[in-house]
Parts: structure tokens; sequence; C-alpha cells
């Protein structure tokens, strides 16, 4: 949430909690139909479809489920169609907030995003007000253990990273969203093994909480994470090491 040196620890504990809730395969099914939906069923040729379908195999989704859910997008198969709305909204402490959503029922939807926002003492805010904040990014980490910093930075770099930064036991490689797949493919030929990958959000500057604030955060998000038509959820808070140490040993 707070930047790319906490992008592996976070999207670590998010991942486990999401496969946990049993709502991962909703979620990435949804995003497969939808994106086949807009810019059809070849992942080839639809980037959107090809980063939802690398999403599914990454969590061992069954092939005949990513099918289907290709074929429902196409009009192939029958099934409900998803209006893509964007939510924004603040965190105590001033934190920007932005939640994607696939409904089916808007009104129902955006009031239950509000009285999430409501019940962490936040605040939901107009269209634009903090999305600017956040920019695409494909962000890639890979085991320290794999790969040594300098032959990363040069397979890496070359291919069209950005920058590499130190995740703790990972590298972890921001890329412009547009060169996402040829830096993965890049690094995948180089025989690099590649620990997750995603493209995400990542906001261009943080707000530090802590105590109070920083709990309910954690909680708003997490609430937001939960929601059935929730796909992601995107904050710009910066909690230091210690506090997100204390906050997991009183969770």
């Amino acid at each position: 949430m707070s930047g790319h040196s906490k992008w592996s620890k976070i999207k670590h504990t998010k991942g486990a909690a999401d496969a946990k809730r049993g709502k991962i395969f909703t979620k990435i099914i949804r995003e497969i139909t939808t994106a086949a939906r807009i810019g059809g069923g070849d992942p080839g040729g639809n980037p959107r479809l090809r980063k939802a379908i690398d999403s599914a195999k990454a969590q061992n989704m069954p092939n005949d489920n990513i099918d289907r859910a290709v074929k429902k997008g196409t009009g192939e198969l029958g099934g409900v169609q998803y209006e893509e709305i964007r939510y924004e909204g603040y965190g105590p402490g001033g934190v920007a907030i932005l939640a994607e959503v696939m409904t089916d029922n808007k009104n129902r939807t955006v009031a239950e995003i509000r009285h999430i926002f409501s019940k962490y003492n936040g605040s939901m805010a107009a269209a634009g007000s903090v999305s600017w904040l956040f920019k695409e990014k494909g962000l890639v980490a890979c085991d320290k253990t794999a790969v040594s910093e300098d032959q990363l930075m040069e397979v890496a770099l070359d291919a069209g990273a950005e920058d590499i930064v130190d995740g703790g036991d990972e590298w972890v490689v921001s890329v412009p969203a547009n060169a996402y797949f040829a830096v993965k493919e890049t690094l995948e030929k180089a025989k690099i093994a590649i620990a997750r990958s995603e493209l995400t959000k990542v906001p261009d500057t943080t707000v530090r909480v802590s105590g109070k604030d920083a709990e309910t955060n954690l909680k708003l998000v997490e609430a937001l994470e939960d929601h059935d038509d929730v796909q992601n959820v995107y904050a710009n808070f910066d909690i230091a090491d210690e506090e997100m140490t204390r906050l997991a040993a009183t969770a």
C-alpha cells in the first residue's frame, strides 16, 4: 500500500487472506468475463484479459473455469454483465482510498460501500478526488536466493523496467504498465524465477499513519476488499514496519 519496498509483504498477506475467504476465484472470473466482453476473447490481443488469465493461473484456477469465463464474456455462454465503477474516498488521517468495483446492482453496491467507509471513520468523495494520486505500474518480485541484484538489474532495466528496490527477502522490480509483459517475458527467458507479479496502482505520495489511525485504515481496506463486488483496493497510507508488526500481533 505504501510503496514498492513493502509491496511483497503486504501482497503476500493479502493474497493469503483472499484465498482463506474463498472469494479470489469469483473476483478473477468477473474480471476475465468483463475483459473478454470489452476486448475480445484472444489474450494475445487483449492485455487486460491476458493479465486476468495470468492471475487465474497464479491461483491455480482450473482451465475449464477460465474457458467458461471467457466464453461468458464473448457471448458464447450466457452470464451476468457487470458494470465497472470506481469509488473514491478518504480514511482516517487523510488517507486516499480507491476502490474498483464490478456490480450488477449499482444502487445496492454504492450504499454498502458508503456504509463501510462510514463504519471505519472514513468518507466517500467525488469522482476524481483521489484517483489522480495513483499511477498504474507493473511490479515483479524475484526471490533474492534466485538472482543477484546486479544480474536482475541488467536484464530488467534493458527490458524496460524503471527501478529495483529491496523488498526484504525479495527484489521488487517497478515497471511502466506498457512494458509489464515484455519485462516478465524477458525475465522468464533469462531463467529468472518470478515469485509474484501484477499490474497495480501505486500512489505518487504517501501519508504516514500510526496508532488508531493505522489500525482503522487497515480494517477499512480489509472490509472493502472483503466486499463481493470490490475487485481492487488501493490506498496511500504508509505504516512503519514496527507498527505493522505490533498490529499483526494484536490482530
